[in-house]
């Protein structure tokens, strides 16, 4: 979610939290202690990188996605598909 937000305009933290918010119209809120881990991972595989500050404040630094992020998206978006594949017939089934 973090790489196709920032693949569309580069952005800070909380804007990328707000962003994700709207899109899934109000149903997913994404908390600082989970973003901010998660954008230092990111960053730290290559998939982003900082541009600079934005000027508002010392803590915003503007984030966008590597150059090679349509890869990287494409094979997040099959791992996700298996996984949730795999999820759904666990939850889903009448067994024990």
């Amino acid at each position: 979610m973090i790489l196709k937000t920032i693949s569309l305009e580069p952005k800070h933290g909380w804007a990328i939290a707000k962003r994700i918010q709207q899109i899934s119209n109000e149903e997913l809120q994404v908390q600082q202690g989970s973003l901010y881990p998660a954008l230092h991972r990111l960053e730290q595989q290559g998939w982003i990188k900082p541009l600079g500050r934005d000027g508002s404040g010392p803590q915003r630094q503007v984030l966008c996605a590597d150059a090679k992020w349509p890869h990287t998206m494409e094979k997040e978006l099959a791992n996700w598909d298996r996984l949730s594949t795999a999820i759904n017939l666990v939850v889903q089934t009448d067994e024990a």
